[in-house]
């Protein structure tokens, strides 16, 4: 197996591999980083900037009180982590990636550089938040779906905002590790007029005037990691405790959350048996106690009836709810084991293939974890009757409101007795269950 000799220059605020032979990954993969670096400032703005209104519009309708319940306060939560992350890296994008033609001198300024080692540690400390919260979200629907009777007391609002302060407050000391693992580095460098970088093969004393030394600064390892085996237990941290673990949490979750779904439709298609009508079983009564108890027996079922028509109700807005946070939860995991997949081999191959591998696909994973953070105000409305619903009462026309008339869902037979002793079967469409149409 070849060795990777690696060296590192500054081409940007954060070190880049120059690689000159290819263990793992090979020349196709930086050659794709550097077509996609391209794109990448654009992407990320645009995704950024979606993401932050669709985030607060988000927090905007999951708190109005007619929405408060508990998955609905974890929603809240992982909104707020995910539109901090979509805040930070709007100016981060505009930096290292759009406003590049400025000066090398005003580029690496220490309040630039600053700004670059707060985005690695602020980013990755709201991303954990977030995916933390998204864990939390999976068990509380499991607990939903498999024991709904333990539901309100296992998974009340105290409890729930508990969970969410508590990821909060412990996936920052979680990242305790990340902050010592990077620094600034200073670094003297010789600079011509207006602050760019002197080039021997280009310099034109007559153009370009004088040269002078200035400082720069760089974001890396600091001395601490590179002496101790703080790096490698920052990527343990990074790959197995905030990525690899949550995912393998989120995959069992999800099918049982899914085997869950399964068992729900059988029971609504035993439940879903036609009702029995009453205008069958009594035709012409002429009074006697056969008639009567054959009333009854129709009453009966007519409760019956009743009171499994609303149990399908319940059981189908549980089951549109645990589909659509099935979805938030698959979209996690698309977007996030490949991170902690290869964050997991950087720990086992080690640095050649943290340089060659990672590094190069550092703008993918980035796009990816800002597309599942920005993503979920689509499936909200997609998949969920009641956020739509009060969208539209808070920012749609509210004359369109008016217009939409309530249909019944399951009419219900009851008895009923005409003026000459006859029984009939009265159909009444109850006012309590009801979806909307134009």
């Amino acid at each position: 197996m070849t060795t990777l000799m690696a060296t590192t220059t500054v081409a940007s605020n954060i070190i880049t591999p120059v690689v000159q032979n290819y263990t793992y990954c090979g020349p196709n993969i930086i050659a794709f980083h550097s077509a996609y670096a391209k794109l990448h400032g654009y992407l990320s703005l645009f995704v950024c900037i979606f993401g932050s209104v669709a985030n607060s519009l988000n927090i905007a309708i999951l708190t109005r009180r007619e929405m408060r319940s508990p998955t609905n306060l974890i929603l809240t939560g992982l909104a707020v982590a995910d539109l901090l992350v979509m805040l930070e890296y709007i100016p981060y994008a505009s930096h290292m990636y759009l406003l590049t033609n400025r000066p090398r001198l005003e580029q690496f300024s220490y309040g630039w550089s600053l700004f670059v080692l707060f985005h690695s540690i602020f980013t990755q400390v709201c991303h954990t938040i977030s995916i933390w919260l998204t864990v939390t979200l999976a068990v509380w629907r499991y607990i939903a779906v498999a024991y709904p009777q333990k539901n309100r007391e296992w998974c009340r609002m105290e409890t729930t905002i508990a969970a969410i302060i508590s990821a909060y407050i412990v996936c920052p000391l979680l990242c305790i590790p990340l902050y010592l693992t990077f620094s600034l580095s200073p670094k003297i460098e010789q600079f011509i007029n207006g602050g760019h970088k002197f080039n021997s093969s280009t310099y034109n004393a007559t153009i370009d005037g004088p040269t002078f030394n200035a400082t720069i600064y760089v974001v890396k390892f600091s001395d601490v990691a590179e002496k101790t085996m703080l790096q490698d237990i920052d990527f343990w941290i990074y790959s197995v405790v905030i990525k690899i673990i949550p995912c393998i949490a989120l995959t069992v979750l999800s099918r049982r959350l899914i085997m869950a779904l399964i068992e729900t439709k059988k029971r609504r298609q035993a439940l879903s048996q036609p009702p029995m009508t009453i205008g069958a079983q009594t035709s012409s009564s002429s009074g006697t106690n056969g008639d009567v108890c054959k009333i009854k027996k129709a009453v009966s079922s007519v409760k019956k009836n009743k009171k499994n028509s609303r149990l399908l109700d319940k059981e189908k807005q549980t089951d549109r709810t645990t589909r659509m946070l099935l979805a938030v939860l698959l979209l996690f995991l698309i977007t996030e084991f490949p991170q902690g997949i290869l964050g997991l081999l950087s720990v086992i191959f080690g640095v050649n293939f943290f340089l060659e591998c990672y590094v190069n696909l550092g703008e993918i994973m980035d796009i990816l974890a800002l597309l599942n953070s920005a993503i979920n105000f689509i499936l909200y409305c997609a998949m969920s009757r009641q956020f739509r619903t009060t969208f539209n009462m808070v920012f749609g026309v509210p004359r369109l409101a008016h217009r939409w008339l309530p249909v019944s869902l399951h009419p219900e037979t009851i008895a009923a007795c005409d003026g000459n002793g006859h029984t009939t079967a009265v159909t009444q469409m109850p006012i309590s269950h009801f979806r909307w149409r134009r």
